[in-house]
């Protein structure tokens, strides 16, 4: 796809060889996208992430020194803006939806790389999750089941607007139904900067859906 822009750059966190030049192959030949660096390990990895020098972050949950988990939770910490997906072995990987629990937006398995990485990123800047139906099915019994453990227990406190003047803008825009390419063309800012606000109302608010922020904001008097 001919792009006219800088290219998204990708860090991808995989420790076997034979991955990352099928990762570099497949990116070699995009225009809209580049992969700054392979990292084999954790401990390199920690690296390029305090740099924050890319976009999308691909992450092997299984490294020679660590977990990928630990590192999908830092990437969401210390950069919000960036949009992390799963390199995955399989749809029934135990761990798939708790790295969706600590902040990854997506993943893609291994064995289709060649037909569906670069798809699933543009998917994932779109605002998308690329997610299959099996794996999205975890997802939602585990927002549920923590759904129900939240009201069971008294909520952390909330200020009575913790969102900036921008967010609660976004969120407005949000509760309308409109895209995320739609919200950033009305208020003149890129879709990857939506995502970003977005990631950051969900983490003030508390949840983990659009669906979730309206409501909370509702209760809380942000929304009429």
């Amino acid at each position: 796809m001919p792009s006219n822009t800088t290219p998204l750059k990708i860090l991808a966190v995989e420790s076997d060889p034979t991955i990352c030049l099928r990762l570099e192959h497949i990116l070699a030949g995009q225009s809209d996208m580049v992969l700054t660096a392979c990292a084999p390990s954790c401990r390199e990895a920690q690296k390029r992430i305090a740099d924050y020098s890319f976009q999308v972050l691909l992450v092997d949950l299984n490294l020679p020194d660590g977990f990928g988990l630990e590192l999908i939770c830092q990437a969401a910490a210390l950069t919000p803006a960036v949009d992390i997906m799963v390199l995955a072995n399989s749809n029934e990987d135990p761990h798939i939806v708790s790295a969706i629990e600590s902040g990854a937006m997506g993943y893609v398995l291994k064995r289709d790389l060649e037909k569906n990485l670069v798809a699933a990123i543009r998917l994932l800047k779109a605002g998308g999750s690329p997610v299959s139906p099996a794996v999205a099915k975890s997802v939602l019994r585990a927002l549920r089941s923590y759904t129900t453990q939240t009201l069971a227990t008294e909520r952390q406190p909330l200020e009575s607007n913790p969102l900036s003047e921008r967010e609660t803008e976004i969120l407005q825009l949000l509760a309308k139904g409109m895209s995320f390419n739609e919200i950033g063309d009305i208020l003149t800012i890129s879709p990857h900067t939506v995502t970003a606000h977005i990631k950051k109302i969900y983490r003030k608010l508390q949840v983990h859906s659009r669906g979730e922020a309206v409501y909370e904001a509702v209760q809380m008097g942000i929304l009429p």
